[in-house]
């Protein structure tokens, strides 16, 4: 391995010099990079100067794309710049051109009293770790925001070491607001942090074997892997892709030492890379690196916009890999590793009532050898850095490009950044997606352990006994897409004491939880999420409940499952678009309602309903489930049924639907509980009852502490009047 020591850099940012980008043709089957985009008349790009160059040994096509300025900017028929020399650029772009490579406003922000940082700091702390936020819900009148931070880790593959498990539990408590949030994405985030702990929450994350560096921003994000622990010699293929996530993440992890001296105070710190890896990221063949500049791949302007990338395995779509700007499978062949199959364009984010925005899922660009895989990824992050739209973040990500573009034209240009051509995709088994819940065994003698996470957040007596058992036989820990957590390297000999540890604190069995609950996942949302209009996290569990109260009196098994997803805003966090069942936040106490998509996460959900009230979840689901009781085919799933019959059925079944036939009701009723002689409020959403401030407090603090919802704790504390 190659130790290389990220040191402080004083670098004077490139200006840049604009054109306008012409058109060329197809030539011998190679398509110069200045080609127009379909439906795209005009780009503004930009030519780093000041002695930034880029290489003059190149492909001939390559050759012409550096003799013209490198494209930066998409911009559409009609919306030209008024003045023909001025950059179309948004505002982020000019907070980047000036940061010296993300360095200023940010440190001279962080060494005020005020505790807030600036508009300016706040977009270059996301490519640091986090986001600046306000706790809507702590605002005193007339005081204005709430200010603390988050920060997010990365974590290749969603691996987290013994000692950084335990670091991250420490800050909770003493720097956080005492819970950890495991992400969809194999991340943790700390939430709650106030400006004054923000260096020292850094510096004890970077001195524990952790880092924020990427984890948000307009750059490469933390690299998902499918993370079971699978020993080498028992199944291969989960650890090339754990290591290729670390490989690619090493790759493109920025290079000027900004982190360092932002977090640090400009303290040298080694990183450890492979000699491969720094090859790849120095490889300026074909004209993809700035040279001489800190940031050889990057530049002053870093990517277009977030940058997402998962690796998995054949058969195994745990981490939704086809929603990621670069989605990779490893290939094997007679148990031999070959190469990897590539696709690039996916993302989740749209807006409401922008149907320019949309949800994508990545498209074919074939097959690569295992030496060449860094360089595919290479060459389709600089294809987006040159190309993606710099103009409107709405438009930016990668998708859009390939969107614009189509499939062949992208394909065509990022074989020229990596020198050589995809091949036909291999062949690969049927995708499922596996949860992870559970005793499994490694393949090594030793067995992991499958938490279910409800949606992710870790408080109360589960936090402490997780670490009191994480901390006691040293066990190292994985993150998994779907928020859960596993415990990894057990010795059959501990699996007594640790199942004893974790009954006490409430922690259930995989096999003790509801089928729905088991694989649904939320974003954070309220109060702390800046984009939320509606509840997610906190609201879905009361939600799966309320559903499975409706599929119970339709009678569907009570192990009925399917995929639900939440988000308090479109953005997709959670991943939405791709469940059978998704609700997306559209207002206040309302959700847009997404059905569709299957099981193995390879087909998108789409827009059913929107403006679905939370207070109107059982009159507006029981018509659908008992559609889908009565006419699904047996074994199969409701997002498969709602495709099969079409949204046209579905509502005319709601419409129709005059309620549970008399022989629906006796069967779905509870032999050993009789019928009520009469209801006392009408069937449906039970009537709200309004709590003091002071009660509502005293309830949320109980929750919080037991690890249990509102609901729950609300409907404990009032039976006790019973006694």
């Amino acid at each position: 391995r190659t130790v290389q020591k990220q040191r402080r850099r004083e670098y004077r940012p490139s200006r840049f010099v604009l054109s306008r980008a012409g058109r060329s043709k197809l030539t011998g089957g190679e398509m110069s990079a200045m080609t127009s985009a379909s439906g795209i008349n005009a780009f503004v790009g930009f030519r780093p100067q000041n002695g930034v160059k880029r290489a003059s040994r190149v492909r001939a096509s390559v050759a012409r794309r550096v003799a013209n300025p490198i494209v930066a900017v998409a911009t559409p028929s009609g919306k030209k710049s008024a003045n023909e020399g001025e950059k179309n650029w948004s505002k982020v772009e000019y907070i980047k051109e000036n940061s010296d490579f993300l360095r200023h406003p940010l440190i001279e922000q962080l060494s005020t009293e005020d505790p807030f940082i600036s508009e300016d700091a706040a977009q270059l702390y996301k490519f640091h770790g986090g986001y600046q936020q306000d706790d809507r819900e702590k605002r005193a009148f007339g005081a204005g925001k709430f200010y603390q931070f988050m920060m997010r880790t990365k974590q290749p593959a969603g691996t987290v070491p013994n000692k950084l498990y335990l670091t991250m539990d420490d800050l909770a408590d003493s720097h956080g607001n005492g819970t950890l949030r495991l992400t969809t994405r194999q991340t943790y985030q700390l939430h709650g942090i106030l400006k004054n702990d923000l260096k020292s929450t850094f510096q004890a994350v970077i001195r524990n074997m952790g880092s924020t560096l990427g984890a948000c921003g307009d750059i490469n994000r933390n690299v998902m892997a499918s993370p079971a622990p699978y020993a080498k010699n028992f199944k291969p293929e989960y650890a090339i892709a754990q290591e290729l996530a670390k490989d690619i993440g090493d790759l493109l992890a920025p290079q000027s030492g900004a982190y360092y001296d932002v977090w640090l105070d400009g303290e040298q710190v080694l990183t450890v890379e492979k000699p491969e890896v720094v090859a790849c990221r120095n490889d300026n063949r074909f004209g993809t690196n700035f040279e001489g500049s800190p940031e050889p791949i990057y530049g002053t302007q870093f990517l277009p916009r977030k940058f997402k990338i998962g690796i998995t395995v054949p058969g195994d779509n745990h981490i939704d890999f086809l929603t990621n700007d670069i989605g990779i499978c490893v290939v094997m062949k007679n148990g031999e590793h070959v190469g990897y199959n590539v696709y690039a364009g996916g993302g989740m984010g749209r807006s409401h009532r922008n149907n320019d925005t949309f949800p994508r899922l990545a498209s074919e660009l074939g097959f690569v050898g295992k030496d060449d895989i860094l360089y595919a990824v290479k060459a389709i992050a600089c294809a987006q850095r040159d190309y993606g739209r710099r103009d409107d973040r709405k438009q930016s990500r990668l998708k859009y490009l390939i969107h614009a573009w189509g499939v062949e034209k992208f394909k065509a240009v990022t074989e020229q950044y990596m020198g050589k051509a995809f091949q036909p995709l291999a062949d690969l088994p049927p995708f499922t997606m596996p949860t992870y819940h559970g005793w499994n065994e490694q393949g090594d003698g030793k067995l992991w352990y499958g938490v279910h996470v409800v949606n992710g957040r870790l408080r109360g007596d589960a936090k402490k006994a997780l670490r009191a058992v994480i901390e006691r036989y040293e066990l190292p820990v994985r993150l998994t897409a779907n928020q859960d957590l596993l415990l990894t390297d057990i010795d059959p000999a501990w699996k007594a004491d640790i199942v004893a540890t974790l009954t006490a604190a409430g922690i259930k069995d995989a096999s003790e939880i509801d089928a729905l609950d088991q694989i649904s996942i939320a974003c954070p949302a309220l109060p702390l999420c800046g984009l939320a209009i509606t509840e997610a996290e906190r609201g879905l569990p009361d939600i799966n409940k309320r559903l499975r109260d409706i599929m119970n009196k339709v009678g569907l098994p009570a192990d009925e499952q399917f995929l639900i997803r939440m988000t308090g805003c479109p953005n997709g966090c959670a991943r939405p678009y791709q469940a059978e069942l998704g609700f997306v936040g559209d207002g206040p106490g309302s959700y847009q309602i997404w059905m569709g998509g299957t099981s193995n996460l390879l087909k998108l959900a789409e827009p059913y309903a929107d403006k679905v009230k939370e207070g109107d979840i059982e009159t507006f689901f029981e018509p659908i489930f008992y559609a889908f009781k009565t006419g699904k085919n047996a074994d199969e799933r409701f997002g498969d049924w709602a495709n099969r019959v079409g949204f046209k059925a579905i509502k005319d079944a709601q419409e129709s639907y005059k309620g549970l036939p008399a022989a629906a009701k006796a069967a779905a009723a509870p032999a050993a509980v009789p019928a009520p002689a009469a209801a006392a409020v009408p069937a449906g959403r039970l009537p709200r009852v309004m709590i003091e401030r002071e009660a509502f407090e005293v309830l949320k603090a109980y929750a919080e502490a037991n690890n249990t919802t509102l609901t729950e704790a609300a409907t404990a504390a009032i039976l006790k009047l019973k006694k």
